[in-house]
């Protein structure tokens, strides 16, 4: 019998400081996608908690810790509570547009604001439009780019307030990178909307799963992935629902912090 693609080869990324918990290092497996079972194998990959940052699959492979863990949203049962149909309400004047994954200027103003706001000094503040264009246009698999617009004159497309670099997994969305306006005091909690939108759009689509990326206990700036229900996590016996006692817990502890949302840098993890 002949596989149906060669299996991979991983490699291990050298000790770095961890972004989320401060005194710790981070370490990351990773594997190309590059061949022409890249959808297969993203898929596979993503299965079992591995995310994607360009032609790279990778996931958290520290030696000590294991605070990272991998989250997604069951989409057809998830029912917004009050202050998401507010939000969603709020927000329903915009205009969400699923683009290709080509970069543009306007994108990439909007990035830079987002950065300096909510991650100043952190090591995507020193993305350039070419470091941008790679992040969303090298991309192996089936990715767009979902653009959130407010309505200008007539009802046209008018100003960008949001975007979120997304793939279509066989099994649902990965929301693989977004970011938006934070100062318009009208749009607050669009980073939140923005997630609510891809759950109702995987469930249109018949898509069962919104993968969010890493919840990492402890680091207040990750707390926000656990407003979403039914969410599942990922541990060694496969992907288990949160029990009801402990996602109320962990969202009364984000709900007390109030931190803005952290969205992990992607795209210069592997940056030489």
């Amino acid at each position: 019998m002949t596989a149906p693609f060669r299996f991979p080869r991983f490699f291990v990324t050298n000790p770095s400081p961890c972004p989320y918990l401060p005194g710790r290092s981070e370490r990351k497996v990773f594997t190309e996608l590059s061949s022409g079972n890249a959808t297969e194998l993203n898929d596979a990959l993503g299965r079992i908690g591995f995310r994607r940052s360009q032609n790279v699959a990778y996931r958290p492979s520290c030696m000590e810790c294991t605070a990272c863990v991998s989250v997604r949203v069951v989409a057809d049962e998830f029912r917004p509570n009050a202050t998401q149909r507010r939000l969603i309400r709020r927000n329903e004047d915009l205009l969400v547009t699923s683009c290709k994954p080509w970069s543009t200027e306007e994108q990439f103003a909007l990035l830079q604001r987002y950065l300096r706001a909510r991650h100043p000094g952190g090591g995507m503040t020193e993305m350039d439009e070419m470091d941008f264009a790679d992040m969303v246009e090298q991309t192996p698999v089936e990715t767009n780019v979902i653009e959130y617009r407010e309505r200008g004159e007539g009802g046209r497309p008018g100003r960008l307030v949001g975007a979120c670099l997304t793939d279509r997994q066989g099994d649902g969305l990965s929301m693989i990178y977004s970011f938006f306006d934070t100062e318009s005091p009208e749009r607050k909690g669009l980073g939140n909307y923005i997630i609510m939108d891809h759950i109702l759009r995987a469930r249109d689509a018949g898509l069962p799963y919104v993968y969010l990326g890493y919840w990492v206990e402890g680091s207040p700036r990750m707390q926000y992935k656990v407003r979403y229900r039914p969410l599942e996590k990922l541990g060694r016996g496969g992907w288990t629902r949160f029990e009801p006692d402990e996602q109320n817990s962990a969202i009364r502890e984000a709900t007390l912090r109030d931190e803005p949302p952290l969205t992990v840098e992607l795209a210069g993890i592997f940056r030489k």
